[in-house]
């Protein structure tokens, strides 16, 4: 397995309730230009997800040397063919892993992929105050975008 430090993951509530994008944006440039961060994985499964999608397709113009994948957590279908295109990776080993603990194995495949995570946790429950605990274990540098 290739790990990266460069690298950088995301982890977010499915719903995004603040006006996060200008912020969201702010980190992700100074991730790119102060720490060189070249690679970006990133999920599918919320709003939050889509908003970083969009941030990083958006400046992918501006950073041509920077790349993004999104990390599927099942076999893709059409619609994610048709979304993502190429834009794609379904990590090896994810074909036996049960369906109810896919996104868990996919995020745990991401963090040991990365050094830096970028999390927005509004509430202490719920998957994203997991996975955003699990990076501070492993030692990844995150940054929290509600601060």
């Amino acid at each position: 397995m290739f790990t990266n430090k460069k690298t950088c993951c995301f982890f977010g509530h499915r719903e995004v309730t603040h006006n996060i994008k200008p912020k969201l944006t702010e980190i992700i440039e100074k991730l790119i230009t102060e720490d060189g961060v070249t690679e970006f994985y990133v999920g599918h499964q919320g709003h939050f997800d889509g908003m970083v999608y969009s941030v990083l397709k958006e400046l992918k113009a501006k950073y041509t040397q920077i790349r993004y994948t999104v990390v599927l957590a099942s076999m893709p279908d059409e619609h994610i063919k048709e979304l993502y295109g190429e834009e794609t990776l379904f990590p090896d080993g994810m074909e036996t892993v049960p369906k109810r603990f896919a996104i868990s194995k996919r995020n745990d495949w991401m963090i040991q992929q990365s050094g830096f995570a970028v999390c927005y946790v509004h509430k202490i429950t719920g998957g994203a105050a997991k996975f955003r605990e699990k990076c501070v274990k492993k030692g990844l540098r995150v940054t929290d975008v509600l601060n």
